[in-house]
């Protein structure tokens, strides 16, 4: 790496970051979102603490289920009960 290559201060451009896939862990729970219900304040993106909900343009999408692990903070920051836990599906017969 030359010197011109080095970024000054150490700074982390986010799209060059490797995001990790921490979800599969998941607490049992994951939330969905009852988008008619939503008020787009974007309360669950503030207190997210795995940035698993996604925001584009300054509108809530949905949720990031490869980083989400169940917490329901999002949930319990919803001013208008938008966001619901639901069971976590499981595999088998």
């Amino acid at each position: 790496m030359t010197p011109e290559d080095r970024t000054i201060g150490g700074t982390v451009v986010r799209e060059d970051a490797v995001r990790p896939r921490t979800g599969g862990w998941r607490t049992g729970v994951k939330p969905i979102v009852d988008f008619d219900r939503c008020v787009n304040c974007k309360l669950c993106w503030v207190f997210c603490p795995d940035s698993a909900v996604l925001v584009t343009d300054g509108v809530f999408e949905g949720f990031d289920y490869d980083v989400c692990k169940g917490c329901e903070i999002c949930a319990a920051m919803c001013p208008v009960g938008a966001i619901d836990m639901v069971a976590e599906a499981t595999s088998g017969a």
